[in-house]
């Protein structure tokens, strides 16, 4: 409970000096809106700065950012989206551009050069010494969305006849200018990457040993060209704060450390949600920071596809048309039916989605998902049907063949929904498609038409039309 006051006590200490920066504003008095920036962190700094762009505008945005210290300014620059740090470059000085990207850590460089016009680019490599130049080139080369975009050179490396004393010696060293000094890398010739060592190993080792004789010679590490996915899946299984990037040679390039990682997760995941729910956004930017026509053109081709499907829906119910003339009672139950079906099978494909994400489930595991979904799906449509068959006869009073074909009819759908939202999304990413497609209004569209066909054909079958 204590806790949860501290949080409340800062969300409220936000709110309060936020409230405070929009008065000042409307003031123009920058200064004092400056200083109460400064009260706070880095990463409230830029929330703040972006909120008062929603409030205001650019400009004003701008000013402030401007007006910040020069080191305090390079940090909150890290903490901004893509497009705010875009929309900042556009205006800032070629100088105050270039103090940034100094400042900033490599691959946090390297994400702003690769957002930035290549005219841009060119002018600040320009400007570059030789050796740097080539660098930035060779990470600028690398596919978006693998290892190789994601990493760092900033690492610290050892040598295998070092001993404990001189490989602290040169952390010592090094060490401010590295992303990370908790994990160390063992290069042999050619920078071949032949073993990894913590700090802590080191620390509590004695002085004279070998760095060889420590270190664990079989480290895992990403390839350049895995996807970021991949990577993120490696953090996530072994916990680690850095892995080590190689080429085809085994030659370390960088390292991804997981704060990199976490923005991939975070990613991944919102892009997961997005596709379950029938989005294809391709910006980066918030929700707010989007206009109406991004929402829709985001919206827009899936809803688009989705009615379309409907149309087979509709051709469904025109055929059993007579079906429902001579039965009119079956109309009552399809709204049923049908909803029951759709929420059966995004269950399944939910729970599957995950798993697979999650490493949890992979595709060997294809006989055994089904199988198991089938025997839930015979529980819940017997467990529904029980109840409904006595809702039908006995509180709306129809005769028992309705109450059967109906209740048939649940069993059968909550069975084949369930099969269809556990296999859909497995032979998704067996085909190379993303699985969490196979969810929300994709599974409702499929579920729906399966669902009709069964509940009239199961008419068909008990009340003879």
């Amino acid at each position: 409970m204590e806790n949860n006051n501290i949080v409340i006590d800062m969300e409220q200490a936000y709110d309060e000096s936020l409230k405070k920066i929009f008065e000042l504003l409307e003031e123009k008095k920058y200064f004092k809106c400056r200083d109460e920036l400064l009260k706070h962190d880095v990463v409230e700094i830029a929330e703040m700065l972006v909120d008062i762009r929603r409030e205001f505008d650019l400009q004003r945005m701008v000013v402030l950012f401007r007006s910040l210290p020069k080191d305090i300014s390079v940090d909150v620059f890290a903490e901004l989206s893509t497009d705010d740090r875009l929309d900042i470059i556009n205006i800032i000085t070629d100088p105050e551009l270039k103090y940034i990207l100094d400042e900033l850590d490599f691959d946090d460089m390297i994400d702003v050069l690769e957002e930035l016009p290549s005219n841009i680019v060119d002018k600040i490599l320009e400007q570059t010494p030789k050796s740097e130049r080539k660098l930035i080139n060779t990470f600028l080369k690398y596919k978006e969305d693998t290892a190789g975009s994601l990493m760092t050179p900033e690492y610290i490396n050892l040598r295998k006849n070092m001993t404990v004393r001189e490989a602290l010696d040169h952390i010592k060293e090094v060490g401010l200018d590295s992303e990370t000094i908790y994990t160390c890398y063992v290069l042999d010739t050619g920078r071949k990457l032949i073993g990894v060592v913590s700090l802590k190993t080191l620390v509590i080792s004695p002085d004279t040993m070998l760095v060889s004789d420590i270190m664990v010679d079989d480290p895992v590490v990403a390839h350049v060209d895995d996807d970021q996915e991949e990577v993120a899946d490696l953090f996530i299984r072994y916990g680690y704060l850095a892995i080590p990037v190689v080429d085809n040679e085994f030659r370390l390039v960088g390292i991804v450390t997981v704060d990199d990682v976490l923005d991939v997760i975070e990613e991944e995941a919102t892009e997961d949600i997005e596709r379950m729910g029938g989005v294809i956004d391709t910006t980066d930017r918030e929700y707010l920071d989007q206009s109406v026509f991004q929402h829709v053109r985001a919206r827009l081709p899936w809803l688009f596809l989705l009615m379309c499907s409907y149309f087979i829906t509709g051709g469904i119910l025109r055929s059993f048309e007579d079906a429902m003339s001579a039965v009119i009672e079956l109309v009552i139950y399809m709204p049923m039916l049908m909803g029951t079906g759709g929420n059966s099978g995004s269950q399944s494909s939910t729970l599957i989605i995950r798993g697979m994400a999650t490493g949890e489930i992979e595709l060997r595991d294809f006989i055994k998902v089904m199988w198991k979904e089938i025997r839930v799906g015979v529980i819940v449509g017997i467990c529904l049907s029980i109840l409904n068959y006595f809702r039908i006869v006995y509180l709306d009073h129809n005769p028992p063949m309705v109450a059967i074909t109906v209740c048939v009819s649940m069993i059968l759908i909550v069975i084949i929904a369930k099969l269809i939202g556990s296999m859909l999304p497995m032979i998704a990413k067996r085909i190379g498609i993303d699985p969490a497609l196979m969810a929300g209004p994709m599974m409702a569209s499929i579920t729906d038409m399966i669902s009709l066909c069964t509940y009239f054909i199961m008419a068909g079958l008990f009340l003879n039309i």
